[in-house]
């Protein structure tokens, strides 16, 4: 919240009974450090009010003026945070009706007859403006709770989908293998494949269990004395086949001389290869990655620079928080739960260290930068060309940029009878189309690039594919998804894992 606002919600709104004891209050309260806002109708005030308020100073007078009703109407109107105080100066004597009726309809009324001692009614304001800062606090922790709420939604739901994209091909290859029973060579490259997506669904659990264990303080470094430079020369070799797959320039700016310090080398090993793993993932194809390693007032500062989507400027301050992800970064980041950056974070704080990041905003890049104590003493895969497809009866589109979930769909839907075609993104899917002409397209939503509502709509319009059968196969299966690929042109969705009996019904049902 900015300052200004801040002191809108802090002031006390006063409607006295004359002018002059308008002064006369405001010039009190002011000497005790309080803002005070005149207002010289009921309805005036009612308007401030919607401005903020830490309390209303109200006299009886003003509570016979018709304004009153809409005034009760809107303080009954308050969020279940807010409370708001009122405090009603009333005259002194006899039990006044507008006070009895204003203190039935409004909660928070305290009644101060007048006259009243100065440093009573001072005292009186200041306690309903702590009381007020307190449902702030409760407004403040309300939020912070829904928000975590929301994250941890959103991340379940990325959770579920990330696991389905491994369980697609392995619930396609295991049907076809039991359809088909393949020679002894055969099988092998499906046994590798289904030991490949066996491999991302245990790295996947291992970072949720990383994460359970350094939140609940179960996790022990092995600490000893390493070079930093060895770690990160561990690190590159580990993200190297993704910043590859991705066509990225790494370039590595390294001291010669050792970086000693006391550490976990293979914790450290994982927190620099998490970073670059994020670089490559949130950074466009053919980026560059700038891995920067230098000493600076007795510290190792390290940092991972790239060129790729960047980060907003409402999102640097929670982008290593569990549960958050960056708007939209979903798509860029393939096959991960987004939890790597949580990690890091933890990792480095338990060898006393610190990580910040840095972006300009969207579009311009990102650099993290990780800082540790150094020690006072020195110490020391092949690109598968798209099938041949000859013509027969139906002929089939499969378009996924996991090549395993493409080419075991593809060679199901051969083992149907169909001919196929794979593409690994939506470009290489269109390069196809005027030699291809399908009649059925499957194709993955969540791809880098040009996505599948984007493929769907292109495919609707180009002649070769006008009349193809369209069908959608993703890990997201709620409503408005489904809604999304209607909207965009296709004819079925399907949710990951495929189910391979409801694919044979509906690839049956178009060929009669």
């Amino acid at each position: 919240m900015s300052d200004a606002a801040d002191a809108l919600e802090r002031r006390v709104l006063m409607r006295a009974a004359t002018a002059r004891d308008a002064l006369m209050t405001r010039a009190v309260l002011e000497r005790a450090d309080v803002q005070v806002q005149n207002c010289t109708t009921l309805a005036a005030l009612a308007d401030e009010l919607a401005r903020g308020a830490g309390a209303l100073v109200l006299a009886e007078e003003a509570l016979a003026d018709p304004a009153a009703a809409g005034l009760t109407q809107a303080l009954q109107r308050q969020p279940p945070w807010s409370d708001l105080p009122v405090l009603v100066l009333a005259r002194q004597g006899a039990d006044s009706r507008v006070v009895a009726e204003a203190m039935d309809s409004v909660a928070n009324v305290t009644v101060i007859e007048r006259p009243m001692r100065v440093a009573a009614f001072v005292s009186s304001v200041r306690s309903a403006l702590r009381a007020r800062n307190r449902q702030y606090d409760l407004r403040a922790t309300l939020e912070g709770l829904r928000l975590a709420d929301q994250r941890k939604t959103e991340f379940l739901a990325t959770l579920a989908h990330e696991l389905r994209n491994p369980l697609a091909p392995l619930q396609t290859v295991l049907t076809l293998l039991k359809r088909k029973r393949p020679g002894p060579e055969e099988a092998v490259r499906h046994y590798d494949m289904m030991r490949r997506q066996i491999d991302h669904m245990v790295r996947l659990v291992n970072d949720l269990m990383e994460i359970s264990r350094i939140t609940r303080g179960k996790i022990e470094l092995d600490i000893s004395a390493i070079d930093l430079h060895e770690v990160l020369h561990d690190a590159v070799e580990l993200s190297r086949p993704l910043l590859d797959a991705a066509q990225h320039r790494l370039v590595l700016r390294l001291l010669d001389s050792p970086l000693p310090l006391e550490g976990d080398s293979v914790r450290l090993t994982q927190v620099f290869s998490n970073l670059l793993n994020n670089a490559a993932k949130y950074t466009p194809a053919g980026g560059h990655v700038v891995l920067t390693a230098q000493a600076m007032d007795g510290q190792a500062v390290v940092s991972v620079e790239d060129d790729g989507i960047g980060i907003a400027p409402e999102m640097l301050h929670t982008v290593f928080d569990m549960f958050v992800q960056a708007s939209g970064a979903s798509k860029a980041a393939q096959g991960g739960l987004g939890i790597g950056l949580t990690l890091a974070r933890s990792l480095v704080e338990l060898h006393g260290g610190h990580i910040l990041a840095h972006s300009a905003g969207l579009g311009h890049g990102s650099t993290f930068t990780v800082r540790l104590p150094l020690q006072a003493t020195q110490v020391m895969q092949t690109p598968i060309d798209p099938l041949e497809v000859p013509p027969v009866a139906l002929t089939a589109l499969v378009v996924d940029d996991n090549r395993d979930a493409a080419d075991s769909l593809a060679e199901f839907l051969q083992a149907m009878g169909m001919a196929t075609a794979v593409a690994y993104s939506g470009a290489q899917a269109l390069d196809l189309l005027p030699r291809l002409r399908p009649d059925l397209a499957i194709l993955d939503i969540g791809m880098p690039g040009m996505d599948g509502y984007e493929l769907a709509r292109r495919l609707r319009r180009h002649p070769a594919s006008q009349g193809a059968l369209l069908v959608a196969l993703t890990g997201w299966g709620q409503e408005r998804d489904r809604e999304a690929t209607a909207q965009a042109g296709f004819d079925h969705h399907l949710v990951k894992p495929l189910d391979p009996e409801q694919l044979i019904a509906l690839v049956e049902g178009f060929s009669r």
